[in-house]
């Protein structure tokens, strides 16, 4: 497959703005999981965004998984189509969870006992320190497919795809330890 050409003041564009975005978004989030930042109210239907959040995450990694497999089959079309479905939901995440956190403040996890404390708080860190590392990972991995530099998409995917089935699937289970601690 022969690679598309893209004008250098074109890559150099789009790799900027994967700079910007990777730092933005983190700071984004950052800020609003501040207490101190005011929580704007947006109605109760924000309620519902955790469990679609990890809804989202869920199939986020169905997406991966298969994405996976059609690959090591063989299966370009099915590969992307599950990719860019799995992108376009990180995306919709993404939205969701700042939504959620502009809105409500973050809830205590409330579990007890040494072990299950220690097991969520691990699941929680990792899962917070690695979805900042995976965002320019996983854009440059997309910007690379789009732009059909294979080599390189094929190179940093070896880092980038098991970052973000983790990330994805440690946003289910964090869901699922803290969810009977939201907020009513």
């Amino acid at each position: 497959m022969s690679q598309l050409i893209i004008p250098q003041e074109k890559q150099k564009s789009y790799l900027m703005w994967i700079r910007i975005l990777s730092f933005a978004i983190p700071i984004a989030v950052a800020v609003l999981l501040n207490p101190r930042v005011p929580k704007v109210n947006l109605g109760e239907w924000t309620k519902i965004l955790p469990h679609l959040n990890a809804a989202i995450n869920t199939t986020t990694s169905i997406l991966l998984l298969a994405g996976y497999i059609f690959i090591k089959k063989g299966n370009i079309a099915g590969h992307r189509r599950s990719m860019q479905a799995a992108f376009v939901l990180g995306s919709l995440f993404l939205v969701s969870y700042v939504l959620y956190h502009l809105t409500t403040e973050s809830t205590k996890f409330g579990g007890e006992g040494a072990f299950i404390r220690g097991f969520y708080y691990t699941i929680l860190v990792t899962h917070i320190v690695l979805s900042v590392v995976v965002v320019p990972f996983v854009l440059l991995a997309v910007y690379y497919a789009w732009s059909n530099q294979i080599p390189r998409h094929k190179r940093i995917v070896k880092v980038t795809y098991p970052l973000w089935l983790y990330v994805s699937v440690t946003g289910v289970i964090a869901y699922l330890m803290i969810s009977p601690y939201y907020h009513s």
